[in-house]
């Protein structure tokens, strides 16, 4: 990867990284879908009509727009809601790196190397390590939805992959409008009335600063740039760059929420950090050793 492209996969990852403190901040005034909700509408509008449509069929935006946005969003706050902390979260949710292997090789006839599979590997102990030390029903049953956010992402960079070459942010926006209705249906079903009349009169300065980081820097910027790496590069080789994020999402509760960094929290992020440093240079590496490995056998 150019040095430019690592460092703008880099910018996407520390912002999402934050997001977790944000998500954890927003939930104290806000219920968990219509906070969701509000995040995509705002991204959404009023972009969307200064914006063309993506060059692609409306399934393609459709299905970006419910997996990358509505579900993902909704299965992540709502386990963060239940009482999963912030920094774990910004952890478990990057499982969807080795789905989106799996997908990509069953899917998309995407090989990759040894040195990838084995990073996975070693990243995917860390993940292990974190549900070994999960003890509440409420926090594993967050954990699960937290999971399960994960899946729809990786079906979502999947289907960024499919979609080919298209305006990112131009998909981010009308991926938004798409995500907006149904999500807003949900909360009034799900939250009802009275949730949004209580929100509407809790609501101050850090809800509304808590929507704007969400839907600005995080959405439009990050996903912005995600998008475009995505279609460049084979997902295993971008998919892992999401690993760093739990590192930034566990320091920035750690700092701001107050929450404990425990030894097996330290040692999981860790392991992802050394899987994604297998992922990335692992290849490299060997290749580098290979040849003084074969002429001092010779």
């Amino acid at each position: 990867m150019k040095t430019s492209h690592i460092l703008a996969a880099l910018l996407a990852v520390i912002t999402w990284g934050i997001n977790f403190v944000v998500i954890k901040i927003g939930l104290q005034g806000l219920p968990p879908v219509l906070f969701t909700a509000s995040r995509f509408v705002f991204a959404a509008f009023p972009l969307i009509f200064f914006i063309p449509r993506p060059k692609t069929s409306w399934n393609w935006v459709i299905a970006y727009g419910m997996f990358q946005f509505a579900f993902q969003f909704t299965l992540l706050f709502c386990g963060i809601k239940m009482g999963f902390p912030a920094g774990l979260a910004s952890l478990v949710m990057q499982l969807q790196a080795f789905f989106t292997m799996g997908l990509a090789v069953l899917l998309l006839g995407e090989k990759p190397q040894l040195m990838q599979v084995l990073g996975a590997l070693i990243a995917l102990s860390g993940m292990v390590l974190v549900g070994m030390h999960i003890e509440a029903q409420a926090t594993m049953i967050g954990f699960l939805m937290v999971v399960a956010g994960g899946i729809c992402w990786s079906i979502a960079n999947i289907v960024t992959k499919k979609i080919g070459v298209v305006n990112p942010l131009a998909m981010v926006v009308w991926g938004s409008a798409i995500a907006s209705p149904p999500l807003l249906l949900a909360s009034l079903l799900m939250e009802g009335t009275d949730a949004w009349y209580a929100a509407y009169q809790q609501l101050n300065w850090v809800s509304i600063g808590a929507i704007a980081y969400q839907s600005y820097p995080n959405t439009l910027l990050g996903f912005g740039i995600w998008s475009w790496l995505m279609r460049k590069y084979p997902a295993a080789t971008i998919a892992p760059f999401t690993l760093l994020v739990p590192v930034v999402g566990m320091l920035s509760a750690a700092v701001i929420l107050d929450e404990s960094l425990l030894w097996w929290k330290i040692a999981a992020g860790l392991l992802v950090l050394a899987g994604l440093a297998c992922n990335q240079y692992g290849q490299r590496v060997w290749l580098w050793f290979r040849p003084a490995t074969v002429n001092s056998s010779s």
